[in-house]
């Protein structure tokens, strides 16, 4: 230990300089340092380097609505359209400009940057292996409970450094600021390489690869049936048997699986549970996103493929129908998923009547509250509009109160009832739909705020994953809410200017479809990135509606909504007085 230290201290300074705190670790990892110099360059007037910080911050905090507002803000005043992620890992770019590359049956650019990435993955590992050593705490790794001795201890530190460095590969897959990583990351990097070798015609190189793929997937029929294709091509010139898989996949994958059995042996040693991932999977939630270039399904039959074009898409948590009835003979249906240019999309009219859209507004004006629903914040999403908003359990507490019409109260509740069952029943659901969260939400355009308006009332995003534009994902992964299964938008009136609903691609910019709000008009999706939405910028006037969040997992329905079932049970029993009633609307949810 002496010797260590000793050692260390001429090159790195004193112990306070290279050992940080868990606290100072986090917000490097957070990207936090960005946040501030992002403030520092606006005090400087380097907007430029302000953006750049910004994008930064950005990229590892994809929640984070200011920053993203500042975002637009910095491309609309400077006219810079590409910003600069200073923490960017060069393999993860190296890769996806080489897919890029691919895409565009460029594939001697494409190899480059392949190869490229390739190096600099194994170099990272190496890094990422060291920085595993040393006495640091892994809290994730903790397995023993108890340190019972001198050898307990030992092991259970170096079984979380081996936990460290067998997680690298699932480090390494992840971009940054995520928690799941690229599904198969590593085998898809000789996977697109064997197929852009074969068509630069480097045929030794193609099963070279092929081959190295095969080390992760030793199945995978698509990749055996290209390397037998390539021996074929490679006859009478070149001892197929000859050309091996790259010895670094060999000696990465050898390590990999000779760290799972000490995992599992120490398991089983020290009593404790532990589950391999699986590191290659090649079915998960995300497949590779990037287009197979059309030109491969004209290949001739004994032509090698791309193991990509025949593997399954991943399976819904439930299967996806819609076209269910209505269940109230005055809703008109208006548009379907097809004709909004969707998935799991449904336009309705006459979900309520004016008569209803006029006494909710009137409920809205007495209980709302600035910030509501909203962490207290009166413009979350934008400076120039003010969010109001109230809970179903707030109505009927103040209807009940004499504070606004008990009538009204409940009307509230009756047609966020009916909104939920005409989801349900539309898109033919199996099991029960719950409320998640219910809203009635009033944005009002700011006065003096609307000149030369180019944000959006609510920034494009998913209900239950985190959008990324640039890699074309959406992170189903705190902090979204993703327990959502299907939301809705009910309408209550049409007096404003601005505020249109619309729908667009993954990329957060194509729209796919608009739609401006009136009284009875909801919007139904469901909640996840294939839905990506936002609202248009409200600039006079004031836009009302219920916003309405299901979930299929009755372990994340909405406490207040029990809590406002047990109320409307209370109020049907006519004897009950006010003193009776134990209704609470500050509970935290």
């Amino acid at each position: 230990a002496e010797c260590v230290r000793r050692c260390e201290e001429p090159r790195l300074g004193a112990v306070s300089r290279h050992r940080a705190a868990e606290e100072v670790r986090a917000d490097f990892q957070r990207r936090v340092p960005y946040s501030y110099l992002q403030r520092a360059y606006i005090q400087l007037n380097k907007l430029e380097e302000a953006a750049n910080a910004a994008h930064t911050f950005f990229m590892a905090n994809p929640e984070h609505m200011e920053i993203q507002q500042d975002l637009e803000n910095y491309k609309s005043t400077s006219g810079k359209a590409t910003l600069i992620d200073q923490e960017a890992r060069q393999h993860m770019e190296d890769y996806s400009a080489g897919v890029r590359h691919y895409d565009r049956e460029e594939y001697e650019l494409a190899i480059e940057l392949l190869e490229r990435a390739l190096q600099g993955y194994y170099s990272e590992d190496e890094d990422c292996q060291l920085m595993c050593e040393g006495p640091q705490r892994f809290e994730e790794h903790e397995h023993l409970d108890y340190k019972a001795g001198l050898y307990e201890a030992i092991a259970d530190h170096y079984m979380q450094v081996l936990a460290c460095k067998h997680d690298c590969v699932r480090e390494l897959a992840t971009r940054s600021g995520r928690i799941s990583p690229i599904e198969n990351f590593l085998p898809l990097h000789y996977d697109y390489l064997q197929f852009a070798y074969y068509r630069v015609g480097d045929y030794v190189k193609a099963l070279e690869c092929a081959k190295s793929y095969l080390l992760f997937h030793p199945d995978d029929e698509d990749v055996l049936e290209n390397a037998s294709y390539y021996e074929g091509l490679l006859e009478g010139t070149v001892d197929p048997a000859t050309i091996k898989p790259r010895k670094e996949a060999r000696a990465l994958l050898r390590r990999h699986k000779l760290e799972s059995h000490l995992l599992r042996v120490a398991a089983a040693g020290l009593g404790f549970a532990y589950t391999e991932p699986n590191y290659w999977n090649r079915y998960g939630a995300r497949q590779d996103e990037h287009s197979v270039p059309s030109s491969i399904s004209s290949e001739p039959e004994d032509g090698p493929r791309l193991s990509l074009t025949k593997k399954p898409m991943p399976k819904p948590d439930r299967e996806l129908k819609e076209g269910g009835p209505l269940l109230y003979s005055d809703v008109k249906f208006v548009y379907n998923s097809q004709q909004l240019n969707g998935t799991q999309r449904v336009l309705l009219d006459n979900v309520i009547s004016e008569e209803q859209c006029r006494e909710l507004h009137r409920v809205a004006s007495g209980i709302m509250l600035a910030g509501d629903g909203y962490r207290g914040k009166t413009s979350p999403h934008t400076p120039n509009e003010r969010f109001e908003g109230a809970t179903v359990l707030k109505a009927l507490k103040y209807g009940y109160e004499g504070r606004v019409p008990l009538k009204s109260a409940r009307l509230f509740y009756d047609i966020s009832e009916k909104a939920r069952r005409i989801v349900q029943s539309y898109f033919q659901l199996n099991s029960t739909l719950y409320f998640s969260y219910t809203h009635l939400v009033c944005r009002t355009a700011l006065s003096g705020q609307q000149e030369r308006r180019n944000d959006l009332s609510h920034p494009i995003h998913a209900d239950n994953c985190l959008l990324d534009p640039e890699a074309n994902e959406c992170w189903k992964e705190p902090p979204a809410y993703t327990f959502r299964d299907y939301s809705a938008l009910l309408y209550m009136n049409a007096d404003f200017e601005g505020g249109e609903f619309i729908f667009t691609e993954m990329d957060a910019k194509t729209v796919t479809a608009s739609i401006k709000p009136k009284c009875g008009r909801m919007i139904s999706f469901s909640s996840g990135g294939e839905n990506p939405h936002g609202v248009k910028a409200v600039t006079k006037g004031q836009r009302c509606a219920v916003a309405l969040w299901f979930t299929l997992d009755p372990l994340y329905r909405e406490l207040e909504r029990i809590q406002a079932d047990e109320v409307i049970a209370m109020l049907d029993q006519e004897h009950l007085g006010p003193s009776e009633m134990n209704i609470n609307p500050k509970d935290e949810l």
